[in-house]
């Protein structure tokens, strides 16, 4: 090969690291009370910064599943085909109990415990973990029936992933899914026309189409249907308990931006078998249960997402030179990582408090109101972010075999998902009306650090002034549940994170010494120390 082919300054595969090297995240992982988990957390960080690992879960998204209607004599079969390595993700999944561990484990921390795992595993591929986690949310919802929840819930909860389809009662462990959205409402549920009808043996037959459900080979499904007594909750299996197939028809895969590797559908019930679950007229409240555990999931990839930005895009600008110096030295750049390592750290502190928060009967009033501002702005702040992480490569970032792309185009989804902003963002304000006491609870969190940092206490009373009219509620909704959210991290970075990154977020996002692009920071930053929590070891 002649000297002229001879390939300098370029960077080496970031590969076999440990993605649980992270101070944020092992800071909560301890301080929330699951430090017990700590040694299976890293296990899954070796895996998802192998070799191996990241090649799962790159040809899980190079070869996405494909619908097969019929077989080769005609008869339709309603399957999706995926790679193996969807297999192969799934069921590391499923063996730590990021489907449904803290349901069948009864110590303290166990839903901080899944959150950590899930910040780890999804950093190998993210597509999968929407079956992950629609079955999490799923057993919540699923006890508003004890006689079905008694059946279902040790096979959800179960460690074993046991693909294909049969008996449910048959299996070793099943997976779940939710069908709710239909064409003429999308995010309006209310607005929706499938209907269910009782046939007088306990069981209603749901007729219908379902404009967008995910993961449609799972085993069982919670959906939303209009019943005698109003919109109500069913749940309704693949396979019937004789064998028979139920009539869910599958009528495409949905063609999308990112998140290739999971098979998104619409789908037909035509006379489909349905058992309530809950009252007749409670759809809503009943799988709110199972959504309100999806939106931390929503929380928890964003926030898995800018952290693998920020250590790619570190690792990038820690190997690579350019006018003289590695990219890691040049102050431009060290302005954008250090920013960017503040948005993360941000976003992992929040997530861990709320996963610490849930399953705690004491702490729902502030879950209730801090999840749904915690969905808005960390999910809202992804793409952005994960656009820069990308930037921070050059063009080299750009294309497909860095990996970045794919995270670009994963990042929207999370905002989108059970609720896209403007949902996500009045789902706050209807909580602070419904439920007064998540106002009070909120303001007790974020009161915990009062008095640390001037910019902190100047921002809670801008909020609290925000709060003290009712005038164009609506309107402000974004501009008002952006400052909750800033607020809340603002509160937690002062008492948790490394005085460098606290301090960055007080000045740039409360003290408004900040411009509208990341790498705005003031000067008084200490970058390098910033940074330095963006920086992997490698084995």
């Amino acid at each position: 090969m002649p000297d002229t082919h001879e390939v300098l300054n370029q960077v080496s595969p970031l590969v076999g690291y440990d993605v649980a090297e992270d101070a944020a995240l092992l800071a909560g992982l301890r301080r929330e009370g699951a430090g017990w988990a700590e040694d299976e957390v890293h296990e899954l960080g070796r895996l998802a910064g192998s070799a191996q690992g990241q090649e799962w879960g790159r040809l899980a998204n190079e070869y996405p599943p494909k619908l097969l209607t019929h077989d080769r004599y005609g008869h339709r079969i309603d399957e999706v085909e995926f790679h193996p390595y969807w297999h192969e993700l799934m069921t590391v999944a499923v063996r730590h109990g990021l489907h449904g561990a803290p349901w069948r484990d009864e110590r303290p921390g166990a839903h901080v415990a899944r959150a950590a795992k899930v910040l780890v595993w999804n950093q190998a591929e993210g597509g999968h973990m929407c079956p992950i986690s629609m079955t999490y949310s799923a057993v919540p919802a699923l006890r508003a029936n004890p006689e079905l929840a008694a059946v279902y819930e040790p096979l959800l909860a179960s460690p074993e992933y046991d693909f294909g389809l049969r008996v449910p009662t048959t299996k070793r462990g099943l997976i779940a899914g939710m069908s709710m959205t239909e064409k003429q409402g999308g995010s309006d549920v209310r607005a929706n026309t499938t209907t269910a009808t009782p046939a007088g043996d306990g069981s209603y037959r749901l007729t219908g189409h379902k404009w967008f459900t995910s993961a449609p080979m799972s085993d069982v499904f919670l959906t939303l249907a209009q019943a005698p007594g109003g919109l109500s909750c069913f749940l309704l299996p693949r396979v019937l308990p004789d064998g028979s197939r139920n009539r869910i028809f599958l009528q495409r895969l949905k063609d999308k931006l990112g998140n290739k590797s999971n098979a998104s559908s619409e789908i037909e019930y035509d006379g489909a078998v349905g058992w309530l679950v809950g009252e007749e007229g409670r759809g809503v409240p009943t799988i709110i249960e199972m959504v309100n555990n999806t939106r931390l999931d929503c929380v928890l990839g964003t926030t898995s997402l800018m952290r693998q930005g920020v250590v790619l895009a570190t690792h990038h600008a820690v190997h690579r030179r350019a006018f003289g110096a590695a990219l890691v030295d040049q102050p431009a750049m060290a302005n954008v990582l250090a920013d960017l390592v503040v948005e993360s750290e941000a976003a992992t502190t929040v997530a861990m408090r709320l996963a610490g928060a849930t399953g705690d009967p004491d702490q729902q009033a502030f879950r209730r109101l801090a999840l749904a501002v915690t969905k808005y702005w960390v999910c809202k702040r992804g793409p952005a972010h994960t656009a820069e992480a990308l930037e921070c490569l050059g063009g080299n970032g750009y294309v497909e075999d860095s990996g970045m792309p794919r995270l670009y185009r994963e990042a929207p989804l999370l905002s989108i998902w059970e609720g896209s902003g403007n949902v996500a963002a009045l789902d706050a304000l209807r909580a602070m009306g419904k439920q007064p006491e998540s106002v009070e609870a909120f303001f007790e969190e974020v009161g915990l650090a009062a008095g640390a940092d001037s910019r902190l206490d100047d921002a809670v009373a801008r909020l609290r002034k925000e709060l003290s009219t009712l005038d164009d509620l609506q309107f402000r909704a974004r501009r008002l549940v952006e400052m909750m959210a800033l607020v809340l991290q603002g509160s937690l970075l002062v008492r948790y994170a490394p005085e460098a990154v606290a301090d960055a977020f007080c000045a740039s996002r409360l003290g408004g010494d900040w411009g509208i692009a990341f790498g705005t920071l003031p000067s008084t930053v200490d970058t390098e120390a910033v940074i330095e929590r963006a920086r992997v070891p490698r084995g």
